[in-house]
């Protein structure tokens, strides 16, 4: 199992949490440490050979086993005092070793699992392994001329009882310090993929929060450069209008008030515009302004040609009575129904219908689009398209509404309230 791809990383300690049930796990394993050893003590298996002094072998167990209060905290101080406690029991013949061989595997897998420097828990573990096996050969020849000579009376298997003896503890022990090791390398490993996921996780994040605000930047400059064109609009008119009026002023009074007037209505619209401009124009626009004068809502008939061009059975309803909208409104208006009709045309599977709705009421102006198909995909409600729609209609103070409709298919409704009919365009 390759390791070098992350040896940069460094896993974070233990969180007060995790401190917390080290010192619960480890005083619990001390105590059952401690029943292992009265029990050892009761039934006099002392396989190690004749036991030291009963303080002795408390000294033995609790050194071995105490320290896993502390094995996230300081994995490889624990390892290295573990384990010289398991070799000193064992050489002073503590009967107590089953409890504490769970200690001494805990405490190889929390430093394979929890150390800091991978060097030098990697080189930690292999120094500890190999010292077991050396204090394993040892022990083997300290224990071999004791052995009685009937003590494999019974022994009937091809190998010499012995040599049988030697190979089984060598694999036995290959096999738990094997696993030890595997198993905290897995658990090390894990950790640093589980960092590196939501790493990338938080910078997923990140990067769809900059294009939603890029997103929504970018729409406010295009519907500031509309609203710019607007303003231009009507501020060109209110110069017309008043070189008219000081033309006539002197001889046609009249005619020159008519023109005042109109300039008045001008520069209130003009205003108005203005003001909803520097509303949405938040970033700074370093791009050419758009040229041409944008579409306003008397043209969403050609939008409703364009989808029967596509195959659509798309309609047009007019409901109410129309008044004079402001450019801004109206291009607003026009804007909901075209990217409405796209999106129809771009991601509803099955559309075989596009109906638009118009209604004029008394202080709104309402834009009601429905098709009959299906979404090709979940909506993005971070989508441009979507984006747009928002920041027109929240632009003007309207309403957006957004989703499928109850007996199938897809609505977009967007409701523009209307300015007071003293300050409305002639």
């Amino acid at each position: 199992m390759s390791t070098e791809a992350g040896e940069d990383w460094r896993r974070p300690g233990p969180t007060p949490e995790q401190q917390r049930r080290d010192v619960y796990v480890g005083l619990a394993v001390t105590v059952l440490a401690l029943v292992s050893l009265t029990l050892a003590r009761s039934t006099g298996t002392f396989v190690l050979g004749p036991p030291p002094w009963v303080a002795e072998q408390i000294l033995w167990t609790v050194a071995t086993t105490l320290p896993l209060i502390w094995r996230r905290r300081f994995p490889a101080a624990v390892t290295l005092v573990v384990s010289a406690a398991y070799i000193a029991g064992q050489a002073r013949a503590a009967p107590e070793f089953q409890v504490t061989s769970g200690a001494l595997f805990a405490a190889l897998y929390t430093l394979g699992a929890w150390g800091r420097d991978r060097r030098l828990a990697r080189r930690l573990r292999i120094g500890v392994i190999a010292a077991m096996f050396v204090w394993l050969g040892v022990s083997y020849a300290i224990s071999v001329a004791r052995i009685p000579p009937d003590a494999f009376a019974g022994a009937v298997g091809p190998v010499p009882p012995v040599i049988a003896m030697m190979v089984n503890g060598v694999l036995l022990n290959g096999l738990f310090f094997g696993f030890a090791y595997f198993f905290g390398e897995t658990a090390w490993l894990a950790a640093r993929r589980s960092h590196a996921l939501r790493a990338q996780a938080e910078e997923l994040r990140r990067s769809q929060a900059e294009v939603r605000e890029h997103a929504v930047v970018g729409e406010r400059v295009r519907i500031a450069r509309e609203l710019h064109d607007v303003v231009a609009h009507h501020v060109s008119v209110m110069g017309v209008q008043a070189a008219a009026a000081r033309r006539v002023l002197d001889r046609d009074p009249a005619k020159a008030r008519t023109a005042l007037g109109a300039v008045e209505e001008s520069a209130r619209t003009a205003v108005d515009e203005l003001r909803r401009m520097l509303g949405v124009l938040r970033a700074r626009d370093r791009e050419p302004a758009a040229v041409g004068q944008p579409a306003g809502i008397d043209q969403v008939t050609a939008v409703v040609d364009r989808a029967r061009e596509a195959g659509l059975r798309a309609s047009l309803g007019v409901y109410g009575n129309p008044v004079p909208l402001p450019d801004s409104v109206s291009q607003a208006a026009y804007r909901v129904v075209q990217e409405a009709a796209t999106n129809t045309l771009k991601h509803a599977t099955g559309a075989t219908a596009l109906d638009v709705r118009i209604r004029h009421l008394a202080h709104d102006v309402e834009v009601d689009v429905t098709d009959d198909g299906r979404p090709t995909r979940p909506p993005n409600p971070d989508g441009m398209g979507l984006v747009g729609m928002r920041e027109r209609v929240a632009t003007h103070g309207g309403v957006l509404e957004v989703g499928p409709r109850a007996g199938g298919g897809w609505r977009v409704r967007a409701r523009f309230p209307l300015p007071a009919p003293a300050e409305r365009p002639a």
